[in-house]
C-alpha cells in the first residue's frame, strides 16, 4: 500500500521536492567553486556533474523514478532476478577454487572446504594446477551427487572430462552429477593466443545432455578481459560473443537451442566497486534474455553466473585489505544474483592460499548468507534508480561491442585480429592513468601505505598459462616501486628518503606534510620532516616543502635555496603554486608514478 506523502506526519513538514529547486542549490555552490556562473542554464546544471564510466556509460549526481525498469522478478529479460517472487531464496552456490600442485593437499583442502560452508568445488587442472590424472584421489571422498564440480583444465579439457565422467559413471552418479566440464575454447585463446576446439566443446555438450543431465559442458569466460584491463560493458560484450559462438557450435552439434542453452553457463568478474559489478550482472542477464529471445529459446532460459571476485584488484602490498575489497565484492555478486560466487583468497597474489585465507573467503560469504540474510531479498537492488540506470546504460554498451566482434566474424576473429587486444589496451591505458593519478586509489598501496610491513610469506602458485591477452593488476605500477625500494633497503642497509621541509606551525604544515608523506610512502620512500635549516643532516638529497598558500608566498623561495645551498638536487612543494628554487610540485591529481619515478632516480634507486 503506497501512503501519499503529505499523509506522513515527518514527510508532511517539508515542502515537496523539486528538481529545479535542486539545480539552483547545486548552481549555487558550483558558482564558489568556479565550475559554473549565474548565466550557466539550470538544464547544464547535471551534466556538470556527470561522469563517465570507462565504457563511456554516463553516471549522472541524481536519478528518480523515471530512471526504474519495466518488468518483474522472475520474468524475462531477468535483470531483476531469475527466480519469480519468494520462490527459491536459498542463497547461491558458494564455489572454492583449488589449485595446489600437490593431490593431497589439495584433496584434505577440498574436504575441508566443503565441511565447512563451501557447497561446490573449482577445479584448476593440467598447467597451472593439480596433474589431471590424480583426479580420482582429488575427488576421494567428495559425494558427487551433492557437490556439484567444476573443471578448468585449459587446453586438456577434454582429457580432464573423460576422467571425470568416467569417476561418475564408476560411482553410479550419472543421473544425480552436478558441475560443469569447463569446455571454453574461446577463453583458452584469449588467455593462451591458442585457439581449443570447437567441436570437442560440442561433442562434450552432446555427451553431458545424453548422459549426465545435471551436468554442463561448456564456460562462457570473461575474466581474462576483466584481467587485461578492459571494462564492463566490454567483459560482456566478450562473453555473449562466446555464448553466441558456443550456441552455434552446439546446435551445429545436434542439440535443440533450448538444449544448447541449458549447456552454457558464464563466470565473470566482480570487483569493489560495488553498483558497476551488480549492474554487470544484471545487465549480462539482460544482454543473454535477449540472444535467447532472437534465438527461439523457450522462455526461462536466463543466464547462469558464476561471478568471481577480481584478480586485477587484489594487491600483494598490505593483502589483508583484499578482505574488506572481496567482501564488498562478493556482496555485490549477491544482490546481483549470481548463482555462484567465488571469493578470491586474500593472499592470492601472493601465493598459495593458507588455511586461514580459504577459511575466511569461506567465511565472507556464509556472513552474507547466513547473518545478513542476503539471499532472503528478492531483487535486493530493485528501487535502486541509480542501479538500474547504470544497468541499461551498461547493457547498451555491451550491446554494441558484442555487435562489433559479431561484425568482425565472430570472437576468434577479433581475438586472432588484434580487435580486443586493442580495445582493452585503450581502457587499460586510460585506467591506468587514474591510477597513477590516484583519482582510483588503492587502499594500502597508493593510499596509506605502510612500508615497514612484513607481508606473509606463502609457497609459489603454479604459473597458469600465459601468450594471449596481458594479465595487470592495478597496484603492479606502485608495487614495482616499492620492490626498487625494498631491492635498495636489503643493499644497503637503508630505504630512500625524503626530507619534508616544514614552513610554520604545525597546525598549518600537518595537512600538506601528511599528503606528501603518503604519496612518496606510496612508492616505498621513507619521510623524515624538520625545518629546512635540518636538511643537511637528514642524510636524503630531494626534500619537499610544505606548509600553506599564505606561507609558501613569504617563505617558499627562501626556504628552496638554504635546501639547495645544504646539497639538495631536487626541491618539491607540496602544492601547485610556482616559486623561485622550486623544481618541481606534489598537488591532489598529479601523476604519482612519474613524481615517485623521478625521485628514485634522483636517489640514485635504479631498477
Amino acid at each position: 500500500m503506497t501512503v501519499p506523502p503529505e499523509e506522513l506526519e515527518l514527510a508532511a513538514a517539508f515542502p515537496p521536492a523539486e528538481r529545479d529547486r535542486w539545480r539552483e542549490m547545486v548552481k549555487g555552490v558550483l558558482r564558489k567553486s568556479g565550475a559554473a556562473t549565474e548565466e550557466t542554464p539550470l538544464g547544464e546544471i547535471e551534466s556538470l556533474l556527470t561522469r563517465e564510466t570507462y565504457d563511456g556509460v554516463p553516471i549522472a549526481a541524481l536519478y528518480t523514478r523515471d530512471d526504474a525498469p519495466p518488468g518483474r522478478p522472475g520474468l524475462a529479460p531477468y535483470v531483476r532476478e531469475v527466480r519469480p517472487d519468494g520462490e527459491g531464496l536459498a542463497g547461491w552456490d558458494v564455489r572454492q577454487p583449488h589449485a595446489h600442485p600437490d593431490p593431497a593437499a589439495t584433496r584434505e583442502a577440498v574436504l575441508a572446504d566443503l565441511e565447512n560452508g563451501a557447497t561446490s568445488v573449482w577445479l584448476r587442472l593440467g598447467e597451472g594446477g593439480t596433474p589431471v590424472a590424480a583426479l580420482p584421489e582429488i575427488l576421494r571422498g567428495v559425494l558427487l551427487d551433492l557437490a556439484p564440480v567444476v573443471l578448468d583444465a585449459g587446453e586438456r579439457t577434454a582429457e580432464a572430462a573423460e576422467a571425470f565422467l568416467a569417476l561418475v559413471a564408476e560411482r553410479g552418479n550419472g543421473p544425480d552429477a552436478s558441475g560443469n566440464l569447463g569446455a571454453d575454447p574461446l577463453g583458452l585463446q584469449a588467455r593462451t593466443g591458442t585457439a581449443g576446439s570447437l567441436d570437442e566443446a560440442a561433442a562434450l555438450a552432446v555427451r553431458c545432455v545424453r548422459e549426465f543431465p545435471g551436468l554442463r559442458a561448456v564456460v562462457a569466460d570473461g575474466t581474462p578481459y576483466h584481467d587485461a584491463g578492459g571494462g564492463d560493458a566490454e567483459e560482456l560484450g566478450a562473453v555473449a560473443a562466446a555464448g553466441v559462438a558456443y550456441l552455434r557450435a552446439l546446435t551445429g552439434a545436434g542439440l535443440s537451442v533450448d538444449e544448447a542453452f541449458g549447456q552454457i553457463e558464464f563466470r565473470v568478474a566482480v570487483n569493489a566497486d560495488q553498483f558497476s559489478s551488480i549492474a554487470k550482472l544484471r545487465a549480462l542477464r539482460r544482454l543473454w534474455a535477449r540472444i535467447a529471445e532472437v534465438s527461439g529459446a523457450a522462455e526461462g532460459m536466463a543466464a547462469r553466473i558464476h561471478a568471481v571476485t577480481s584478480s586485477a584488484m587484489m594487491t600483494r602490498r598490505d593483502p589483508w585489505v583484499n578482505m574488506l575489497r572481496t567482501t564488498v565484492a562478493a556482496f555485490a555478486a549477491g544482490v546481483g544474483g549470481a548463482d555462484a560466487v567465488t571469493v578470491q583468497p586474500f593472499d592470492a597474489r601472493l601465493g598459495l592460499p593458507d588455511d586461514f585465507a580459504r577459511r575466511i573467503a569461506r567465511n565472507t560469504q556464509t556472513l552474507l548468507l547466513e547473518e545478513s540474510s542476503l539471499a532472503r531479498v528478492v531483487d535486493p537492488a530493485g528501487g535502486s534508480w541509480y542501479a538500474e540506470s547504470l544497468t541499461e546504460g551498461l547493457a547498451q554498451a555491451a550491446w554494441a561491442w558484442f555487435t562489433e566482434i559479431e561484425k568482425a566474424g565472430g570472437l576468434a576473429a577479433a581475438l586472432g585480429s588484434g580487435l580486443v587486444a586493442d580495445r582493452l589496451a585503450a581502457t587499460w591505458a586510460r585506467r591506468r592513468k587514474d591510477l597513477a593519478r590516484r583519482k582510483a586509489p588503492l587502499t594500502g598501496v597508493s593510499e596509506f601505505p605502510n612500508i615497514a610491513e612484513t607481508p606473509p610469506e606463502r609457497d609459489a602458485a603454479p604459473a597458469r598459462p600465459g601468450g594471449g591477452l596481458p594479465v595487470v593488476t592495478y597496484a603492479q605500477d606502485f608495487e614495482a616501486l616499492r620492490d626498487r625500494s625494498d631491492a635498495h633497503a636489503e643493499a644497503t642497509g637503508a630505504r630512500p628518503k625524503v626530507f619534508l621541509a616544514t614552513l610554520g606551525p604545525i597546525a598549518v604544515h600537518t595537512a600538506r606534510a601528511s599528503f606528501a608523506a603518503n604519496l612518496f610512502q606510496a612508492g616505498g620512500i621513507e619521510t623524515v620532516t624538520g625545518a629546512p635549516e635540518e636538511f643537511a643532516a637528514s642524510g636524503t638529497a630531494v626534500a619537499c616543502i610544505c606548509s600553506s598558500d599564505r606561507l609558501y608566498e613569504e617563505q617558499a623561495a627562501e626556504a628552496a635555496r638554504v635546501l639547495k645551498d645544504a646539497g639538495a638536487v631536487k626541491v618539491w612543494l607540496a602544492g601547485k603554486g610556482t616559486y623561485e628554487g622550486v623544481d618541481a610540485r606534489v598537488h591532489a591529481g598529479c601523476d604519482a608514478i612519474e613524481a615517485l619515478e623521478t625521485t628514485l632516480h634522483d636517489l640514485g634507486v635504479n631498477e
